[in-house]
């Protein structure tokens, strides 16, 4: 395996570009990219977005239909660095937590988690029922990380497309993977173009990711 891999799926829940976004930061990253879209996302990117199907199967390296569960995304000999479902609607998380998923992206998501490679869910619901609760406590206890898409305030995005960056640049930190859009807390770099927080008596607790 001559270049790093890594496997997107994205589902059904508010925030396609979410996934669009991080395929393009794959690609700057030269990582390449296996791309999974449950048919419930391509309701959402048809709302939400202008894209079409073929815009976003041209930003990955290579793209699988959700139903095919023979790809090789589907087998734990498939090498790669570990899996983004971004976003992550909440039955999504819960066929990951359950092992039940007749899909690709559960599927591929199920081998992560036994392989021991890093999976990140990036879960969009709100309020939180008991079931989605314990579904996330299920899916971290078997090595999981569950990783909301909430906004960095302290970093003052000055727009939409900044929050997702920011969003995604904490998300690839947890792959060891700098993509430059993510502000650090008192750091001296401002990759989302915002102004570095400045110090007001408030603790670091109150501006904590």
């Amino acid at each position: 395996m001559n270049r790093q891999r890594m496997v997107v799926g994205i589902s059904g829940a508010s925030g396609f570009i979410y996934g669009v976004r991080l395929l393009q930061l794959l690609a700057e990253l030269d990582i390449e990219s296996h791309l999974v879209i449950s048919r419930a996302a391509l309701l959402t990117m048809a709302h939400e977005t202008d894209y079409k199907l073929a815009d976003v199967t041209a930003l990955a390296s290579h793209y699988h239909r959700a139903d095919d569960v023979a790809a090789g995304i589907a087998s734990g000999s498939f090498r790669c660095l570990g899996m983004v479902v971004a976003p992550c609607s909440m039955r999504t998380l819960a066929e990951i937590a359950t092992g039940t998923s007749s899909g690709l992206i559960g599927r591929a998501a199920d081998v992560t988690l036994k392989e021991r490679r890093t999976l990140v869910l990036m879960a969009r619901e709100t309020p939180l029922t008991l079931a989605h609760l314990r579904n996330m406590t299920a899916v971290t206890e078997m090595g999981g990380i569950i990783a909301p898409p909430v906004p960095a305030f302290y970093a003052r995005p000055q727009d939409l497309a900044q929050m997702v960056d920011h969003s995604l640049g904490r998300v690839l930190d947890l792959f060891g993977l700098d993509a430059g859009t993510a502000t650090r807390w008192r750091e001296p770099t401002t990759p989302c173009g915002s102004e570095p927080a400045r110090e007001r008596g408030e603790s670091v607790a109150n501006f904590a990711d």
